[in-house]
């Protein structure tokens, strides 16, 4: 372990956590289990010494009954003898009672103490509303490995044995396209049509971001481009508390403030707090508190000149509560996409304490490093780590590494409503955990038709296993000796599911193994502070692996990849679906179709393409509006 604060090297996570604590079975032993041994039946306990002890006062006398059944007159002699020896023992019998009794309150205790403890990865997440003073938590007993593909895994593992000493033809590590490197981040640069600020404000805009960091950091950027739009002046975005998060954590915790409004100083005005003659308004009794159920969901800029700008003429301030994905991607003006793009990838800069612990923990991963990317200057600031000589490399350790966002949390599996091959009680589980978590969805699901656990499947609806994501990585070649950082909540299911992945690639190392204890020690229930440093290890990675692409943080990450790579970030997007179609051939596919059709797959989404129509400029910034085509 070391020393607390001593720097750590890579390690892999340990593979069984599920087994910290187990009680003992206690078998009742019968008389006849062994000859001549003095047992307890009522608590089955041999008695200390007992045999020895026993043996030495009483003799067992045969013969002693006669045909009739009576005892003869030795008996006599026996219960006499045998009343002498009690009453001279009787202190030490009583002694020994006590004593077992006393072993008995502490055996209980014990499974008691033991018993409420909640393992890591094999219990259900207490719902987030739970009272303090609810403390009933059931414990899982330890699962068994949980194997969908076992034959593939079998395959994978030979075929990784064999090509560990062999080049592969095709490398993952690359961008395969060199179109991908004629892209040029753009968004901060000046344009004779772009409008500027306003002579005059029409009023102020106040925001109460919801949900966790990337929800926030999207709700902060179209809260940017709706003041623009609105000519309104911006009060620096605060957070709202999340039971599910559990973080207080407001916008300078996480990012740098005087840096984030200085960089948009041209385009919007922004302050701190609202003037001292606004702040004791009403602001809910007025009318200008606007709750996403106010606004449609990807609001077009109409929706917010025709029902927002009157209020805000009118009192001269608005409350955006919530404002979770109110701001569609198209139609909207183009300085106004500009501007959130110049948002979300120039302005926002995570504080000095995220920038050094990000760049520490990359450091315990990666021991070589050539000249720093934009992308790490622009994550890390003056804690971007320098060129280290090339023979340091070889003596120390990796090069580089592969980060992967495996979203296969509870929520998510319950909610996916899917079939993960763990059984009645992962289904009565899952439900019980749809049942606390999510009353709408029941709901939803009795008034409308049922889609089966294989259809869904087949649609792409089912989050990925880590079992799935190891076979992936194998097919597209990377090795067993693969340093993977892996970002994210719990896994579902602990190690009975990761077991699968860490059986052909033991190289993995989350913030918690890279880290000491005192250097999380600041982060502590600061769950978006944490996920600020998922975030920095995931976007400056070698290689990117996303299983969910509709995941905040892996559209926010490969977003960044594509702004700040230069053409060699690549990210790995699985097609769910397709990957279903490969799979459901598992009992009789080769393992070279297998590969074949995996890299297909995954080659394509790795196309250099602008962004469509109405898709995510945070996660797609190839267009015109966010970079320069060279």
């Amino acid at each position: 372990m070391g020393k607390q604060g001593s720097p750590r090297s890579a390690r892999p996570i340990l593979q069984n956590t599920n087994s910290l604590f187990r009680t003992k079975d206690y078998h009742i032993r019968s008389s006849s289990d062994s000859l001549g041994a003095s047992t307890d039946p009522s608590i089955g306990r041999r008695i200390l010494g007992g045999d020895n002890y026993w043996n030495s006062k009483v003799v067992l006398l045969h013969g002693l009954k006669d045909n009739s059944g009576k005892f003869t007159p030795c008996k006599g002699v026996y219960v006499g003898k045998k009343h002498t020896w009690f009453g001279r023992n009787v202190k030490p019998i009583a002694f020994i009672l006590v004593l077992m009794a006393s072993l008995f309150l502490l055996d209980s205790l014990m499974v008691s103490i033991f018993g409420s403890i909640n393992l890591q990865g094999s219990s259900p997440t207490i719902p987030s509303d739970a009272h303090e003073d609810d403390n009933v938590v059931s414990i899982h007993e330890e699962r068994p490995t949980v194997q969908m593909y076992g034959r593939l895994l079998k395959l994978a593992s030979m075929v990784l044995a064999e090509k560990e000493f062999k080049q592969d033809s095709l490398n993952f590590w690359n961008e395969p396209y060199h179109q991908a490197s004629k892209w040029k981040p753009c968004a901060d640069k000046k344009y004779r049509t772009t409008p500027g600020k306003p002579d005059k404000s029409n009023g102020y805009i106040m925001v109460s971001a919801n949900g966790g960091l990337n929800q926030q950091r999207v709700a902060i950027c179209n809260a940017v481009a709706v003041a623009s739009l609105l000519n309104a002046t911006l009060v620096l975005p605060k957070f709202l508390y999340s039971n599910v998060w559990k973080d207080p954590s407001q916008f300078g915790d996480i990012y740098q403030e005087d840096y984030f409004m200085r960089i948009l100083k041209d385009d919007i005005d922004i302050v701190k707090e609202l003037p001292p003659h606004l702040k004791p308004l009403d602001i809910e009794a007025m009318g200008t508190l606007i709750t996403d159920a106010d606004i449609v969901k990807e609001a077009k800029p109409d929706d917010y000149i025709t029902s927002v700008l009157p209020l805000l003429l009118q009192n001269r301030v608005v409350h955006f509560l919530g404002f979770g994905n109110r701001l569609g991607f198209d139609p909207l003006p183009p300085h106004l996409q500009r501007l959130r793009c110049k948002c979300n990838f120039h302005a926002l800069k995570f504080v000095l304490k995220i920038q050094k612990v990000g760049s520490l923990l990359i450091k315990r991963i990666k021991k070589y490093y050539a000249a720093p990317r934009q992308l790490d200057k622009q994550l890390l600031g003056d804690f971007a780590p320098g060129i280290s000589p090339k023979q340091h490399n070889i003596a120390s350790g990796p090069s580089r590494y592969l980060a992967l966002h495996l979203r296969f949390e509870e929520d998510m599996v319950a909610y996916s409503l899917c079939d993960f091959g763990g059984g009645d009680y992962e289904k009565k589980e899952l439900e019980a955990y749809r049942d606390v978590h999510f009353p709408l969805l029941i709901e939803r699901l009795k008034n409308s038709k049922p889609v089966s656990p294989v259809e869904l499947r087949k649609l792409g609806r089912c989050p990925l296993t880590p079992e799935e994501a190891a076979l992936v990585l194998a097919a597209l070649g990377f090795k067993p000796e693969t340093f993977i950082y892996l970002a994210g909540s719990h896994i579902y299911g602990g190690s009975s599911r990761m077991q699968p992945f860490t059986s052909l690639y033991p190289n993995l190392v989350t913030k918690e193994t890279l880290l000491t204890s005192s250097e999380l020690a600041p982060f502590k229930n600061f769950s978006s502070q944490l996920a600020a440093l998922d975030f920095i290890a995931c976007a400056t990675s070698d290689v990117f692996a996303m299983t969910d692409s509709g995941s905040q943080l892996s559209s926010l990450v490969s977003g960044f990849r594509t702004y700040y790579g230069d053409g060699h970030a690549p990210t790995l997007r699985p097609n769910k679906k397709r990957l279903a179609a490969i799979l459901s051939e598992n009992r009789t596919i080769g393992w070279n179709t297998f590969e074949d059709r995996v890299r297909k797959m995954i080659e394509e989404g790795q196309r250099v393409q602008l962004r469509g129509s109405g898709r995510s400029i945070y996660r797609q910034p190839r267009c015109p509006e966010c970079m320069c085509r060279s």
